[in-house]
């Protein structure tokens, strides 16, 4: 074997390890078993990209859905109803940016406040932002912005972003690092996950007004921003609780493969991008780490990435078997997972193949459990018992 080859093979063998699926603490999950005792059944469909949807109180049969593309529909005794839902700011539609999630105040029977988070700005300067307005009919009277990301960011990635409302009225927005190979003060934008002076790469906790919670973690931190809940995510777009426990689920975006869902803690740091199972999109490590001190390791990675997107945990009576269970939806996966749990540990999983593109999955108030398509002709299905 001559030098020059010896020095070839060498770089191949460095340039393959490089690009390997990185190990660590937390096993890599991949194919789940199908589950089984399950049907689906089409409710509506000629949505346009639809994000998350939000049942009124009291009734099964009324139901607002957000489209990506910038409208708020309401359905009706399963009827889309033709006319949109006026009212609306003017949203930043482009990319992975648009109308996201849809939330009711938990006083809505008295206020009628519907909580939106949508993208703001145009394609230089862009920021997840909440605002809220009162629904009456099919107009949001009064809407008002009540909280913006930090700092504006370029391009139309990366903005999360979900609400969990918190027994106390106030709720947790989970957001994102920005985007893929951005420059960012400096470095590259997902570096801000790790920083405390940004809201980037967060998960925030806000009062009913889009203010700080008085006792947030980081509150009296001198160079802490005071919203910040939880730190070092890259892009949160399924959150869940369990209202029992009070234990808060979350699942995130990695990059190629390396997807996690996460038991949340106040205070807590969850790595990104110090530590990832992830590979960049051209196949190079990101990180050597994958779990530090100080830093939580996920409750799972999913590698091939499954692209979560929207999460639940079932309480409902129609699938008895699942109660206390999560389930995961996965845009590039065209599934759902169903996450089975031990308390704090996972110690199982199963696959409800759909077969298109999951962007949300949420209980109903009938007990069934629902799900959102991301498709210009996007669909809400029923997932009921088999006979």
């Amino acid at each position: 074997m001559t030098k020059q080859y010896s020095l070839l093979l060498i770089s191949l063998l460095i340039i393959i390890a490089a690009c390997s699926a990185p190990e660590g603490p937390v096993p890599l999950s991949a194919e789940a078993p199908e589950a089984e005792g399950w049907d689906m059944e089409v409710v509506i469909d000629g949505l346009s990209h639809p994000w998350s949807l939000v049942w009124l109180p009291g009734s099964s049969d009324t139901l607002l859905i957000t489209e990506r593309t910038g409208q708020l529909r309401m359905v009706q005794y399963g009827e889309l109803l033709t006319d949109g839902i006026g009212g609306l700011p003017e949203i930043f539609v482009s990319g992975q940016g648009g109308l996201l999630d849809v939330a009711l105040h938990p006083d809505f029977d008295d206020n009628r406040l519907v909580y939106l988070t949508y993208a703001s700005g145009d394609e230089d300067a862009n920021r997840t932002t909440v605002g809220r307005g009162e629904l009456d009919g099919l107009q949001l009277r009064n809407f008002e912005e009540i909280f913006r990301v930090s700092h504006d960011k370029p391009k139309d990635q990366h903005f999360g972003s979900r609400i969990e409302w918190l027994p106390d009225n106030t709720f947790l927005l989970t957001l994102a690092d920005g985007g893929n190979y951005i420059r960012f003060d400096g470095g590259w934008i997902r570096e801000q996950a790790q920083k405390l002076d940004t809201h980037l790469g967060k998960i925030l906790r806000l009062t009913e007004h889009g203010g700080p919670a008085p006792d947030n973690p980081f509150i009296d931190h001198e160079y802490a921003l005071p919203e910040i809940w939880s730190l070092g995510h890259r892009n949160v777009q399924g959150i869940a609780r369990d209202p029992e426990s009070g234990r808060i689920w979350a699942n995130e975006h990695g990059s190629r493969g390396g997807d996690e869902l996460n038991l949340l803690q106040a205070g807590k740091n969850y790595g990104w991008p110090e530590t990832t199972y992830s590979l960049e999109y051209h196949f190079t490590r990101i990180s050597s780490e994958t779990s530090l001190p100080g830093m939580e390791d996920p409750k799972i990675v999913w590698t091939p990435a499954q692209a979560p997107s929207g999460l639940e945990f079932y309480t409902g009576n129609r699938f008895p078997e699942w109660q206390g269970n999560l389930f995961s939806g996965g845009l590039v996966g065209e599934q759902v997972r169903r996450i089975i749990l031990d308390e704090e540990e996972v110690i199982g999983e199963e696959s409800l193949t759909i077969g298109q593109r999951v962007r949300h999955v949420a209980q109903g108030p009938d007990g069934y459990l629902y799900i959102l398509t991301d498709h210009e002709n996007g669909e809400l299905i029923r997932i009921i018992p088999s006979e």
